[in-house]
């Protein structure tokens, strides 16, 4: 599992990653803005979100959850869901520029 745990944990009480952020992978699956595509081909190279024109109906979560296996508890684990699916092990990050 990502962390000895069988629940999600409180954000902030975890050791920070080298850039300050706590709790990027393993708590909960983090929807991402990129469309969904079962490969890199065509991606952006900059950085910005992957989004289709029109707009895909499936979105991209990412980083793995409580209970995943920890191949999945890096920001390259992810999957492929609608968001208007609900779950108790999916969530979001907001972010400031």
């Amino acid at each position: 599992y990502c962390i000895n745990e069988l629940y999600a944990h409180v954000v902030g009480l975890k050791v920070p990653n080298a850039f300050g952020l706590h709790d990027m992978s393993g708590n909960v699956w983090e929807w991402s803005e990129d469309d969904w595509h079962s490969n890199y081909t065509g991606a952006p190279v900059d950085g910005s979100a992957w989004v289709s024109t029109p707009r895909g109906s499936i979105r991209v979560g990412r980083g793995g959850y409580w209970n995943s296996y920890g191949s999945d508890c890096r920001s390259a684990g992810r999957f492929s869901n609608y968001p208007s699916d609900v779950s108790s092990f999916v969530g979001f990050r907001l972010s400031r520029s």
